[in-house]
């Protein structure tokens, strides 16, 4: 009987509730005709495989391994090949087939002639080597050609067989209950169900069937295989969806790296939040901006934001702005940035090569934003969910050739003109650091709930050594310098770093607003902040998706709360972008229901991708187009309503 159009979309929903894959990994993975690969049965077993298929051929008493007749070769038997290696390594693993005792191996033995002479040869040799047989954690099955599933029972325990698929759906031809009990496996072509190719989703119509079938054999207790099916990564993507129990395929390396990849490629946040609607009231207008937010996801492109996106259930705060650009991000010298020049680039309008920090391709310091818009009475705030003298923050204060000069980065902060900086310490601050800062009236703090609170004598004396080892001495009073340096700031989400990111921007704009004017609605408080999810590139390089999600919902967390900020203050311009992309990601799987995101990482390093601009206030039609990263701090100054210096 054809379903109805509603009847059909009913059953659609009905599987797409368990549309996240279970927890899969190389024991669901089979390898088909294993004795055609370079190296039969070792490569499939040193990857961890839970099943291993050969092609058996009797021949004057002797089982060889081939395909076909025609490409039988003497020296190539399943005793060979198969019997003595496993052996070994039963032996060696005191009697199970891996190291790990909870592991178990199928054995798919393929009968290409007759079924009974084969399986009363293999038999015969499996009790030459009784480690084989002696345990529960190697299954024998018999597949191709079987006896009458009535005799199953009458063959030893050791002995299963690979029973039809299509027959359980067959009340008329079914399995009776004691073959049943042989039956270690059910397996079809899949070609029997479905004629998908394995791109994209598998037809609505022939995943009814499959789902049909596969729950059906799941209900007696029986795993699934398809031979014949797609072999990528897609088509192993959408036969998990199905709760397909054991992965066919060629491709040994490549499945093994994608099953062993899938905990730190799969990501589901089952909490999501609500992000917050902005009024758009102050958004393209063309009134100058008295502030200006630039936040800045180090390595977050776009796939990265959209596993953002996925993982909170189809929602972020960014993807409401409206004002929408990309910047190209190459270096002076290299078609892939790093982050050194990558944020030069935006904080200077000057490219520069991989490495440098605040100067140009020669080595020469070049005038960074938060110097540029001191003297038009604009301060500056830079806080990082990292180490405040990593190239992101350092390239809006320091002057380096070398972004891994620490204890330089530092001493460029006591002479820059920046009024706050908060991130994590680390182990290159010390008592000469600290000397440099109470010299230059900066109050350096280990928390954030420090900054602005009056002198007090508890905060006093000179740093150790260490990331935030210093309590600050006598306070200056508002408005004064601060270096905050919270080990807190250098955890991961993962780990436990919370809301940080964002009362450090709560707790920058109370500084900046109470130090730039007597009165927040005077009209002249003006400041510049940037502010870094650093950890989103931390992931990247990692190739973790957990990782990266968590950080970019952090991230996107913050982008919520400044465009409140912006919306409240009505002179706010909000720029949301990156300095690279990391990692290569792409997104292969997800559900937004569930807020599960899945997909493939193409290098541990940056790539050349360009990345988008996101901009939310007054002046935020600047920022539409595609442009050079060098271009951002030209808007920059052009939103403020600044005569750009470097331009004539």
């Amino acid at each position: 009987m054809m379903k109805t159009p509603i009847a059909l979309s009913l059953c659609l929903l009905s599987i797409l509730a368990k549309a996240q894959p279970a927890q899969y990994s190389v024991a669901n993975a089979h390898s088909h005709n294993d004795y055609e690969n370079p190296i039969p049965f070792l490569t499939a077993y040193h990857e961890g495989f839970g099943s291993i298929e050969a092609d058996v051929f009797l021949v004057h008493d002797t089982l060889f391994i081939a395909h076909a007749e025609d490409e039988l070769k003497r020296h190539r038997t399943l005793e060979d090949y198969y019997l003595r290696p496993l052996n070994g390594f039963v032996k060696e693993n005191m009697g199970n087939p891996y190291k790990d005792s909870s592991r178990h191996l199928q054995m798919l033995i393929e009968a290409k002639t007759g079924a009974i002479p084969v399986i009363n040869k293999l038999i015969a040799m499996l009790r030459h080597y009784p480690a084989l047989i002696a345990g529960t954690k190697i299954s024998w099955v018999i597949t191709g050609h079987r006896p009458d599933p009535q005799t199953f029972i009458q063959y030893p325990s050791f002995i299963q067989f690979d029973g039809d698929l299509d027959r359980v759906m067959d009340p008329a031809n079914g399995y009776s209950t004691q073959a049943l009990s042989k039956i270690a496996m059910l397996s079809a072509d899949l070609k029997d169900f479905s004629k998908w190719n394995g791109k994209s989703n598998i037809p609505a119509a022939e995943r009814l069937r499959l789902d049909s079938v596969i729950s059906k054999a799941h209900s007696l207790g029986k795993p699934v295989r398809f031979w014949d099916s797609p072999d990528e990564i897609n088509a192993w993507y959408q036969l998990m969806h199905l709760q397909v129990d054991f992965l066919n395929t060629d491709h040994i390396t490549t499945l093994a790296a994608f099953l062993n990849g899938l905990t730190a490629t799969t990501y589901t946040s089952s909490v999501p939040y609500v992000p917050y609607s902005p009024t758009y009231v102050s958004d393209a207008t063309n009134t100058p901006a008295r502030k200006v937010i630039l936040l800045i996801g180090d390595g977050t492109g776009l796939a990265q934001l959209y596993a953002g996106y996925t993982a909170n259930h189809g929602a972020l705060n960014l993807f409401a702005i409206k004002k929408i650009g990309l910047s190209k991000t190459s270096s002076a010298d290299s078609y892939v940035t790093d982050s050194a020049p990558g944020s030069t680039s935006i904080a200077s309008g000057v490219k520069t090569n991989n490495r440098y920090v605040g100067v140009d391709p020669l080595g020469r310091p070049i005038a960074l934003l938060p110097e540029v818009l001191k003297p038009q009475g604009i301060r500056s705030g830079l806080i990082t969910a990292g180490d405040v003298t990593d190239a992101t923050p350092a390239d809006f204060f320091a002057h380096r050739a070398r972004r891994d000069s620490s204890f330089a980065i530092f001493q460029d902060y006591v002479t820059s003109p920046v009024t706050l900086l908060m991130g994590s310490g680390n182990s290159t601050y010390g008592p000469v650091l600290a000397a440099s800062m109470r010299a230059q009236g900066i109050t350096v703090t280990s928390t954030l709930d420090s900054v602005g609170l009056a002198p007090s004598p508890v905060r006093s004396g000179g740093a150790t050594t260490g990331p935030g080892a210093e309590n600050p001495g006598p306070a200056p009073a508002i408005p004064g310098r601060w270096l905050v340096m919270q080990p807190q700031a250098g955890l991961s989400m993962l780990n436990g770093r919370g809301d940080w990111l964002a009362r450090a921007f709560v707790k920058a704009t109370d500084i900046l607003d109470a130090g730039s004017a007597t009165s927040v609605d005077s009209g002249t408080n003006r400041f510049f902040i940037m502010a870094e999810g650093a950890q989103v590139d931390y992931g990247g390089h990692k190739n973790d998706l957990a990782y990266v999600t968590t950080e970019v919902l952090d991230f996107d967390q913050l982008i919520g709360v400044a465009l409140r900020y912006a919306d409240k203050d009505g002179h706010t311009l909000v720029i949301v972008t990156a300095d690279h992309e990391t990692g290569g990601l792409s997104l292969l799987d997800g559900d937004f229901h569930k807020g599960y995101v899945s997909g493939q990482f193409s290098t541990h390093d940056h790539s050349g991708i360009p990345v988008p601009v996101f901009a939310y206030g007054p002046g935020s039609q600047y920022f539409e187009g595609v442009y050079e990263n060098t271009a951002l701090f030209h808007k920059i100054l052009q939103a403020y309503g600044i005569t750009d210096p470097s331009r004539p």
